[in-house]
């Protein structure tokens, strides 16, 4: 009988075809008689293969115990929530994409705004503005109706009501039903009414109009194979069906009166040779109810799919002019609206040029909600004659989650061979194939099938694939030898490759879409303006803070309050967010808490500009201050206690398990409350004591809040890191800790005698639901 085994390198002769090899090098050994195959079996080489297994498994194991604490550590360190909003039900990761809904005003339909941009307040006492987007998936989820995401939206106007029409996404039947909501506000704030229309196939797209004193609905569903009209038979949420007015299975179709005429437009995918998203119809009628005819020059567009054809919202008129919205799906689906001047449409005829939509596209990337993707607009005159529109977007392009997923996978695939790689370099892994195997090693077998066998070609092919496979341990020691140079060189950069790469399979498969999200509040969304104090020998710090701290989702803006020195320009830096540069004629720190009446967000964060944090924990910071505008908020926490009063760091607050003072050089304030608080006349005697020191307008700030009320006036929000830049730039303004760690000291115990004591104003740690202030 032959058998094939292995064996280790002092054992048996050498492997045929193949020179003397290191030790514990598989050889393919052949014995004629089942004596001496019972006999390697049961004796020494069976025990060696065993030992060897037994190392390769530790090495394995080892390995993957030191990947995986590097990866949950540094998942733990740089991996944020994947936030999708406060829904119970519903905004789970979706392929597709995680598109909302904003709302933008303007002068005109090419001037079109944010909500935030015009500083729409919700009510007069809310301590936010409103900013978009104003419907996300949380938006139905929270309201009983579980979405993934929410698109296509349509508005429609009754007087000073606007109902929002629009593709949800069910998160338990995976299909697109059309939702509605209704505000009364002009779209700052809007009420979830439910699910309008749901059928057996996908919906979306529904375009809503009206027509002979009727309400009717359009929406894509395609899935059906044709297109359908339904007639509101009690609006907004009873709709039945009108009638099927084409059987085709046209996308994104609308419907327009022009010149005497009904034309639709859609798009129709089905066809051979149609370029997807790239081909445009349209059909005329004399009545929205048809019958239709298609126009002379059909397909009017079947052209490359980022030029725009595929309709992306509601047609409009502006000055006497039609206008077109398409999408242009060329980078990815939906990337971008094109807007389109129609010059000729008759049924013979028709011809559009292109126009500069307006529309400003964020510089914050998949940090902003339609960073990525927007692909639908449709925007109307209100009968005060502003114009208003809802534009959807996604800050991630489709596709994103799957294209996350195989990266993923693939990182790990190449970190696995990157182990074994490792393994045979240092002699841990001897065989990459253990002989055991192997289709021939299958124990006690027959003559009869041992023949059946030798003439298996896959049989044979796979024992030469373990054979090639086995002899790369001995031909890579043999020419990357461990203990040189060289080859510590390979070993140790094959490590970093792999701990690389263990970090980047996890980003991919644990680490969302990798955009840091804001945190809703009551289903809202604001912004917050950023300010820091500094002067011209911190300009290196400041430059990296602007280009961080921009891309932060809720930063409205920075302001850079200029202390001494020449001020830079706005345009030195790299900003996604304007940067105002505010020049002060004196160098004192009460410039901090100046009143500013350029600023449009209550909310302001003080953070200095040697502070580097995640944007995920600003945003947190945000969070909690929203829910109490009325206290300092912020990441640095300090107790205040002792006879006499000592100032001390933040170790000390933790001992004692509380704190009552929180640095205003990372916080969160009120820009109303707090800076004329800190400029009344009872601050004056505090402020004259900061310029005399040079030091303690936070101190100054935290008695200031305590005096005005009895309540809590600090709330702590435990950061995931942060990073003194100013260490590595040697500019720092502190630098002798223990000298000002005494002036501050001396502030306290002024401070106390003029303000009262912070002693009993105690807060604990790990007190709020969050989990934020451990």
């Amino acid at each position: 009988m032959q058998i094939l085994h292995c064996s280790g390198g002092e054992m048996g002769s050498s492997p045929i075809g193949s020179s003397s090899g290191g030790d514990g090098w598989c050889r393919w050994r052949w014995h004629r008689s089942k004596s001496n195959s019972n006999s390697v079996k049961n004796g020494s080489n069976n025990c060696n293969e065993k030992c060897v297994l037994s190392s390769t498994f530790a090495y394995f194991l080892f390995s993957f115990l030191v990947l995986g604490s590097i990866g949950s550590l540094y998942a733990r360190l740089m991996l944020t929530a994947n936030v999708r909003g406060e829904a119970s039900l519903g905004c789970q990761e979706d392929n597709e994409g995680s598109w909302s809904i904003g709302v933008f005003y303007g002068d005109s339909p090419f001037s079109l705004k944010p909500i935030e941009d015009v500083n729409v307040w919700r009510d007069k006492s809310a301590a936010w503005p409103v900013a978009n987007p104003v419907v996300t998936c949380a938006s139905p989820s929270n309201a009983g109706f579980p979405s993934n995401f929410v698109a296509d939206p349509f508005l429609y106007a009754q007087g000073d009501i606007l109902y929002l029409f629009y593709e949800t996404k069910n998160s338990i039947t995976m299909q697109g039903d059309i939702g509605v909501s209704r505000s009364t506000d002009k779209g700052a704030t809007w009420q979830q009414l439910g699910i309008a229309l749901d059928e057996d196939w996908h919906l979306s797209y529904p375009y809503v109009f009206d027509y002979d004193g009727n309400i009717y609905m359009m929406p894509e569903g395609s899935q059906k194979g044709d297109l359908r009209l339904y007639r509101a038979i009690d609006f907004p949420l009873k709709w039945t069906l009108d009638k099927i007015i084409i059987k085709r299975p046209l996308v994104d179709s609308f419907i327009i009166p022009h010149e005497g005429k009904f034309w639709l437009f859609g798009s129709d995918h089905s066809g051979i040779g149609t370029q997807k998203n790239g081909q445009l119809e349209i059909w005329y009628s004399s009545s929205p109810r048809g019958p239709w005819k298609p126009h002379n020059k059909n397909p009017i567009h079947n052209t490359d799919k980022s030029m725009g054809a595929r309709n992306g919202g509601r047609p409009f008129v502006y000055d006497g002019n039609l206008y077109r919205v398409g999408q242009d799906c060329g980078e990815t689906y939906g990337r971008r609206v094109r807007v389109f001047r129609v010059e000729v449409l008759t049924t013979d005829e028709f011809k559009e040029v292109e126009v500069p939509s307006g529309i400003e596209e964020s510089s914050k990337g998949r940090n902003a909600w339609n960073g990525s993707c927007y692909h639908h607009l449709d925007v109307q005159q209100l009968s005060s004659g502003e114009w208003i529109a809802v534009l959807d977007g996604d800050r991630v392009p489709s596709g994103d989650a799957n294209r996350r997923l195989i990266l993923g996978f693939v990182s790990v695939l190449a970190v696995a061979v990157l182990v074994v790689l490792v393994g045979m370099l240092v002699g841990a892994v001897r065989c990459i194939v253990p002989l055991s195997w192997c289709p021939h090693d299958m124990g006690k077998r027959s003559d009869a099938f041992l023949g059946l066998e030798r003439s298996n070609l896959l049989s044979s092919k796979l024992r030469l694939v373990c054979s090639r496979l086995n002899r790369m341990s001995w031909i890579l020691r043999d020419r990357i030898r461990p203990n040189t140079c060289t080859g510590i060189f390979v070993l140790a950069l094959t490590v970093l490759v792999a701990v690389v790469l263990t970090c980047g399979g996890i980003t991919y498969i644990y680490g969302g879409s990798g955009a840091q999200e804001p945190y809703l509040l009551n289903g809202h969304y604001s912004k917050f303006t950023l300010l820091t104090m500094t002067y011209d020998a911190r300009l290196w710090n400041l430059k990296m803070y602007v280009k961080h701290y921009s891309r932060c989702p809720s930063v409205h803006e920075i302001v850079v309050v200029w202390n001494k020195g020449i001020p830079p320009k706005s345009s030195d830096f790299d900003s996604a967010v304007p940067v105002r540069i505010r020049v002060e004629k004196q160098n004192s720190l009460n410039n901090r808490f100046k009143m500013d009446s350029s600023i449009k967000t209550r909310a302001v964060l003080e953070l200095d500009d040697d502070i580097m944090m995640t944007c995920d924990d600003t945003e947190r910071g945000f969070r909690v201050w929203r829910e109490h505008p009325d206290r300092i908020v912020g990441f640095y926490p300090r107790l205040i206690n002792g006879n006499p009063l000592r100032y001390r760091g933040e170790k000390h607050a933790r001992k004692h398990d509380g704190y009552n003072m929180i640095l205003t050089g990372a916080a969160f304030v009120d820009s109303q409350a707090a800076f004329k608080r800190y400029w009344s006349k009872e601050a004056e005697v505090g402020r004259a004591l900061v310029d005399s020191y040079f030091n303690c307008e936070d101190v100054l700030m935290n008695y200031l809040y305590a005096n005005a009320s009895s309540s809590p006036v600090v709330e702590y929000v435990k950061p995931a890191w942060a990073l003194d830049t100013s260490k590595f730039s040697g500019v720092a303004i502190s630098r002798n800790t223990q000298a000002h760690y005494g002036v501050r000291s001396s502030c306290l115990r002024k401070f106390s005698d003029i303000y009262g004591s912070l002693t009993l104003r105690k807060s604990e740690f790990s007190r709020r639901k969050d989990g934020w202030d451990l």
